[in-house]
């Protein structure tokens, strides 16, 4: 095998390392993460905002009951908000 085949190969044997890297660490930084509904502000939820919208930034106004926000585990029903503290199940609006 040549240089430049040799070094191509360890290139794209170290990006992919570094991919399955990450990837890993994303998951491990989302297991230590809960979904949370009622606290995210109009379009910035994390995803499900009810009926009609699609998934991230789709709720339609601050703290809906049916939008959530990924907050750190053991951390949503102290939230509190105008309309009252965060909940780990959808809240009727």
């Amino acid at each position: 095998m040549s240089d430049k085949k040799l070094c191509a190969a360890f290139a794209i044997a170290g990006a992919f390392a570094a991919a399955c890297s990450l990837a890993e660490t994303a998951k491990a930084a989302k297991a230590e993460q809960e979904k949370c509904f009622g606290v995210s502000l109009k379009g910035k939820n994390d995803c499900a905002a009810g009926p009609g919208t699609s998934c991230a930034g789709s709720s339609k106004m601050d703290y809906q009951g049916s939008a959530w926000k990924y907050v750190p585990k053991g951390t949503c029903t102290s939230i509190v908000t105008p309309k009252g503290k965060g909940s780990l199940e959808p809240i009727a609006n």
